[in-house]
């Protein structure tokens, strides 16, 4: 086993995350080492991944990023730093290795666009929450208002759940959401575009 094998089996980027001196929360969330990072917006688990800058990565890039280290120096950091033992001289099998990191990569772009996505449809139904509201009791109910009102907490709760839920709970609602993702992405479009009249329904 090399030494890249051997570091991947062997350690996750939260605890390395955590045996650097970064603290994770109990939801795997932390302030990003990598840019201005105020709230915790990096997601720390067996990989990382920040909803901010998009630094994302096994915990090779992990400590690679953060020590400005080669991914070799730092996987030797790793073992070094953890006690792990591994053999040079063993061969692995790139074609499997190559599967594994296309699935992580593609649940990983599949999950950031979900979130983005998500945030910014928030971010509409609370505009249209303060800008549709009725100007008087006797004014009937914008539908972006009635809009704002229905959707707003499950949106909060998609993104909660993107952040700090299992990784089945994150699978679960990129597979389901999938077809309304493609739809919102194109209506929150129109909407920045200027279209702001036109409405239809998005799930």
């Amino acid at each position: 086993m090399n030494v890249f094998e051997a570091v991947k089996e062997n350690v996750t980027a939260r605890q390395a995350a955590e045996f650097y001196g970064i603290k994770v929360n109990r939801h795997g969330m932390a302030v990003c080492p990598f840019h201005n990072d105020k709230n915790p917006s990096m997601k720390v688990d067996k990989r990382f991944h920040c909803f901010g800058c998009q630094a994302d990565g096994d915990v090779i890039d992990f400590v690679s990023q953060l020590y400005g280290l080669s991914v070799k120096d730092a996987a030797e950091k790793l073992a070094a730093d953890f006690g792990i033992s591994y053999d040079n001289r063993s061969r692995t099998s790139p074609k499997k290795v190559k599967r594994r990191i296309s699935e992580e990569v593609r649940f990983a772009q599949a999950e950031q666009k979900c979130f983005r996505v998500f945030a910014d449809y928030l971010h509409l139904l609370e505009r249209w929450e303060k800008e549709s509201a009725p100007k008087s009791a006797d004014e009937g109910f914008h539908p972006l208002f009635v809009e704002s009102l229905q959707r707003k907490s499950y949106v909060e709760y998609l993104l909660d759940t993107l952040l700090s839920g299992t990784i089945e709970d994150r699978a679960a609602i990129i597979v389901e959401h999938g077809k309304e993702v493609s739809k919102l992405e194109r209506r929150i479009k129109e909407f920045t575009a200027g279209n702001n009249g036109r409405s239809y329904e998005c799930c």
